[in-house]
């Protein structure tokens, strides 16, 4: 799954510490979570959705190719 997580932290000028702080998850995840290693659980998805204020559906896109 693709997602702009890196594209909107950078907006608000957050490091990934500074996000993972917000998220209650630990820096490393959130690395993981932009380079697309990581796929979040729904919870987590909804929760980093509703911290940028966007629908999950802005945050999270799916895989090219996928319909």
């Amino acid at each position: 799954m693709n997602n702009r997580i890196q594209e909107l932290r950078r907006q608000r000028q957050w490091s990934q510490a500074d996000l993972a702080t917000r998220l209650k998850v630990s820096r490393q995840t959130v690395n993981a979570l932009e380079r697309g290693r990581y796929d979040p659980s729904l919870p987590l998805a909804f929760t980093i959705a509703r911290l940028f204020e966007l629908p999950i559906e802005q945050v999270f896109l799916p895989d090219s190719g996928q319909p």
